[in-house]
This record gives C-alpha cells, sequence and structure tokens, in this order.
C-alpha cells in the first residue's frame, strides 16, 4: 500500500473511532467502536488496491452515517 493511502486509511480509522465516540448510547458506542476496530484488524493485510479503495468508500458512507445517526440522537 502506498504511503499517501496508508495515512489515507488511518486518518479514516480515527475519524470513525472519533465519530462514534460521539454516541451517547453505551451500547451503540461501544458496538460501533468494536466494529471498527474488528473491521480494521481483519482487512489490515491486504494489498489489492481496488480492494482496498472499495473498504475505503465503504467506510467513508457509514461514517456519514454515523455523523448523520450521532445528530439524531
Amino acid at each position: 500500500m502506498a504511503a499517501s493511502s496508508r495515512a489515507q486509511v488511518l486518518r479514516l480509522y480515527r475519524a470513525l473511532l472519533r465519530e462514534s465516540q460521539r454516541f451517547t448510547a453505551y451500547g451503540y458506542r461501544t458496538y460501533a467502536i468494536r466494529r471498527i476496530r474488528d473491521a480494521f484488524r481483519e482487512n489490515k493485510h491486504l494489498k489489492d488496491s481496488e480492494e482496498i479503495q472499495t473498504l475505503v468508500n465503504k467506510a467513508r458512507t457509514n461514517l456519514e452515517i454515523i455523523h448523520r445517526q450521532v445528530s439524531i440522537l
């Protein structure tokens, strides 16, 4: 993975964790954080750039969803 895409993935990971911390309900917060960590750990050994980009796009979509949910709750 190129250094720029690695940095991009790390920024996205931190943004997801940071946004998940904003859930007021303990159950939602811990579930979201656990799922984020598990998903990134599970896919940390990927080498295929297309597959990585697909997962990055999915994570961005999930970040937007978390942001909306935090705003509602």
